[in-house]
């Protein structure tokens, strides 16, 4: 009787044992969702994230990967957050192949003769000294010319003339872009001189959106320019085009000049709010610095930078350290091609392991209206007591399909989990590469609210221990 009574006690006090550690776990829990609360709250009076980005927009402008502006850039940024009291702040340099457009003109000659509004896309090739003059052709999509007889094509100058669909989620960008992208090399390959698109935008003004080519070799390496001149029409001059095609042929008169280089300077800016028991795990919250040259890099991606700098510097000012590390990386290079995020991961190897959480902020600065997650199926548990956090921010659940973002995308790729704080884009690609991506266009309430938001998700990431690669318990 007497063993049996110990080992009824023995029992007892496991169970007590167990309940008092779970109930330990639940405190905890609570604590860190209500922490998370007050940061968010704290979000909708950001001042430093958005004066970061008021700063790097005026002081420095404009940032082409590769360029001495993006080199002021990294240099200002280390120098701010370093004076912000971030840890380890340094910059991983790698280079570039480096494009800069020089002038850019586009005139129909004959009859109808009249200027064309164009830009220059990067990575296009330049023209002959003078320009170079041709026929126009016209394929409605890119699959048109993809199609198309060489012979209907070669010494030419293509016209694809295709519409971007305008979302909420930003999804016809990735329809649109190809054109960009592709339009120089299947062209050239097709016997044409030159590439002519309608900007890749949702916007009818009277002003062109830039953005990069496909200028990787058939080794697979980017080379300074493409194969041939190529450039992006505003939406009423492809309109203008278009006219005049029904009425007969068009000749027009391209002129395009650049200066390149086969490698160029740039870097990743890295800051950190170090950990505490697990320092070497990290939380990592990501943008990138440079931007095209024609505004001043503000919603792409000024903002992102401003969002994710904010939301640190929030958590960075708690009493005492998080458990992880919450590292911040400004990409250099992503406009022409994600060498800063291909570069981080080729530089972090090692430690990708120990990456328990990536975002990034490259969607300009409307509000977060819906939060996605990509986690093991064993940790959805934890996306759904985030997205309860968030909800009262007018966040709504999202599935667990996150990409997370264009440079953290190879880190997802090789396991990192990742959530998308979902941006309302519909009018983002109004101003998307253009001369009209300013200060200005930023709405300071909704660039606080996703502040809020990535403080808020950032410090339950570095403070709950949770596995976002928790697997599914195989008896479920």
């Amino acid at each position: 009787m007497r063993l049996i009574a110990l080992a009824a006690l023995g029992t007892l006090a496991a169970s007590h044992t167990f309940t008092a550690a779970a109930e330990e776990a639940a405190d905890r829990e609570a604590q860190v969702l209500e922490t998370a609360t007050s940061l968010a709250n704290a979000g909708t009076w950001d001042n430093v994230g958005l004066q970061f980005v008021e700063d790097l927009t005026t002081e420095i402008g404009p940032r082409l990967a590769g360029s001495p502006d993006e080199k002021r850039a990294r240099d200002w940024a280390v120098a701010e957050l370093t004076e912000m009291g971030f840890a380890n702040v340094h910059v991983e340099d790698f280079t570039v192949p480096y494009w800069k457009r020089t002038h850019e003109t586009a005139r129909v000659v004959g009859a109808s003769a009249q200027p064309l509004i164009i830009t220059a896309l990067g990575g296009s090739a330049p023209t002959p000294e003078g320009g170079l003059e041709a026929d126009i052709v016209r394929f409605e999509l890119l699959a048109d010319l993809q199609a198309a007889d060489d012979a209907d094509v070669a010494g030419k100058i293509v016209f694809i003339d295709e519409y971007m669909t305008r979302t909420q989620t930003g999804a016809g960008y990735g329809l649109a872009v190809a054109k960009r992208a592709a339009c120089p090399k299947v062209a050239a390959g097709k016997g044409a001189v030159a590439c002519l698109i309608r900007s890749v935008g949702t916007d009818h003004f009277r002003r062109p959106h830039t953005g990069g080519i496909d200028r990787r070799g058939p080794d697979g390496v980017a080379k300074p320019t493409g194969p041939i001149p190529a450039a992006a029409l505003s939406a009423p001059d492809a309109d203008q085009l278009a006219r005049l095609l029904e009425r007969g042929a068009v000749t027009v008169n391209l002129d395009i000049g650049v200066e390149t280089a086969d490698a160029a300077p740039s870097g990743n800016v890295i800051a950190e709010v170090e950990g505490g028991a697990n320092k070497d795990e990290i939380v990592l919250l990501g943008c990138h610095l440079d931007s095209w040259d024609l505004g001043t890099g503000a919603i792409d991606d000024g903002a992102g930078c401003g969002i994710v700098v904010g939301a640190a510097k929030l958590i960075d000012q708690l009493p005492g350290k998080p458990d992880r590390t919450i590292r911040v990386v400004l990409y250099g290079s992503e406009e022409i091609g994600l060498f800063g995020g291909d570069a981080y991961a080729r530089q972090h190897a090692d430690e990708l392991g120990n990456h328990v959480l990536a975002s990034e902020s490259d969607h300009g600065a409307s509000y977060i209206w819906q939060f996605q997650t990509k986690f093991g199926d064993g940790a959805l548990d934890y996306a759904k007591k985030i997205q309860g956090v968030l909800a009262r921010y007018g966040v709504a659940p999202g599935d667990n399909l996150a990409g997370g973002g264009p440079d953290i995308g190879v880190l997802a790729r090789s396991g990192v989990p990742v959530v998308t704080p979902a941006q309302d884009g519909w009018d983002y690609f109004d101003y998307h590469h253009t001369p009209d991506d300013t200060f200005d266009k930023i709405e300071p309430d909704a660039f606080r609210q996703n502040v809020s938001v990535y403080a808020a998700f950032a410090y339950i990431a570095a403070q709950s221990g949770w596995d976002f690669r928790k697997p599914a318990d195989p008896q479920d």
